[in-house]
């Protein structure tokens, strides 16, 4: 197992506090937004990566709240080859003890990348619509039932509260996923929703990458 850090980690966040918020489409970012959003981590302790177009996929969790289960995605991405994306708020600060606790090391931070809001993440990143797919109760087609491929975004919602309106409304309906469960029970934990599709959409890809 990876040692643990004691060290703080510092977000950089994409855009600027002083950022005008504006509701955008798809595709509305430019070439040098998209170079505004910083990796995780402190430039002077952490050999951060510049961002990777070609990973494998992309997982975004928007405004996760519950530390544990964002250290669990980060460890899941690092072993997957996945880029992962905060949107925020965040309920929580990256160096929280409990994200240390799970035994977080510096190179998997490396390949997290916090952008401050919806718009921020849309406008640096400009992912293409047609590969977003938004995971939600609320869906009725199986994640299951999809081919997925290379370069595919997995967007979940907070622990809390779901995806909010603005990125439902955002994907199509037909890009609306749901995991499968028997009727009564509450829904997965969010970092086992992701791995159970960051997973099926790998072993289509015939594990690319894995050892």
């Amino acid at each position: 197992m990876l040692a643990s850090t004691r060290v703080g980690i510092k977000a950089a966040v994409a855009g600027s506090a002083g950022t005008k918020r504006r509701s955008i489409g798809w595709g509305g970012s430019t070439a040098a937004a998209g170079r505004d959003a910083q990796p995780v981590g402190s430039n002077r302790t952490l050999p951060v990566r510049r961002h990777n177009r070609s990973a494998m996929f992309h997982v975004v969790l928007v405004e996760p709240q519950i530390p544990p289960n964002t250290g669990n995605v980060i460890r899941l991405c690092a072993n997957t080859g996945a880029q992962l994306h905060l949107v925020g708020p965040l309920g929580f600060a990256l160096d929280h003890a409990k994200m240390r606790r799970a035994g977080l090391d510096y190179h998997e931070f490396a390949a997290v990348r916090v952008h401050a809001s919806i718009d921020d993440w849309r406008r640096a990143e400009a992912p293409d619509p047609e590969r977003v797919f938004a995971f939600t109760t609320r869906a009725s087609r199986s994640y299951a039932d999809l081919a997925y491929r290379g370069g595919d975004w997995f967007v979940f919602g907070s622990e809390t509260g779901g995806l909010p309106e603005q990125l439902r409304a955002a994907v199509a309906p037909v890009r609306h996923l749901v995991l499968p469960m028997r009727p009564g029970n509450r829904s997965l934990n969010l970092s086992n929703a992701v791995a159970v599709v960051v997973y099926e959409a790998w072993r289509q890809a015939g594990f690319a990458g894995a050892r």
